[in-house]
């Protein structure tokens, strides 16, 4: 006899029927994974919906926004290519996340769907001013250069020198340069002397 401890092996099992069991098994957390992810899109869907007036009333020259519920494991609502809205683990928390240098960080986090869409609200909303900031930005040094130009019109021209400075100042650099001259021949002297009595003496008769 068999003791009562001892597991029995059902000769009818087969491996068709445990690779059966690890797909059903697989099968079943598809599901919850496919749940989980129409459930985080769903939620996202709505945030936009929410958010869809706002979206309308940006300018249409502004094309570097993307208001789109993105596919995938993971699906997130785009705002622009740095920043999105993804939900947590808990399938309830709404997280504004932005891409940057240093690494993602949390601009809003939160359960309450109306206070992530402030939050990207208010980031659109810096966004555009920010836009309209770098394009009136781009007209200032045609600004700056006219302003530059009409400060130095407006400036006093140079006062004229007065005509008895100016000649003094020209006597004094002839005077220095008829200086020169005299020490320049001198020291010719000096160095030619020797040459100068030679030329002397074979000229007496």
């Amino acid at each position: 006899m068999k003791d009562a401890g001892e597991k029995t092996i059902d000769p009818s099992r087969k491996l068709s029927d445990a690779i059966r069991d690890v797909k059903n098994a697989f099968a079943d957390r598809d599901d919850v994974v496919v749940d989980m992810r129409e459930a985080h899109r769903m939620r996202l869907d709505l945030l936009a919906a929410h958010l869809a007036p706002v979206f309308a009333d940006v300018p249409a020259d502004i094309d570097n926004f993307d208001f789109a519920v993105s596919s995938g494991l993971q699906p997130r609502l785009w705002i622009d290519a740095v920043s999105h809205v993804a939900m947590g683990r808990d399938r309830r928390t709404y997280r504004f996340l932005k891409d940057t240098r240093i690494g993602r960080v949390v601009l809003a986090e939160s359960t309450e769907m109306k206070t992530v869409a402030d939050s990207v609200t208010r980031y659109v909303a810096e966004r555009v001013v920010e836009r309209q900031r770098i394009m009136e930005g781009g007209a200032e040094p045609a600004v700056t250069g006219l302003k530059r130009a009409e400060v130095a019109e407006a400036e006093p021209p140079l006062q004229p020198t007065p005509r008895g400075k100016g000649w003094s100042a020209v006597l004094s650099g002839l005077g220095l340069i008829a200086a020169g001259a005299l020490v320049g021949l001198a020291v010719s002297v000096a160095l030619f002397w020797d040459r100068l009595v030679a030329m002397g003496l074979s000229l007496r008769p």
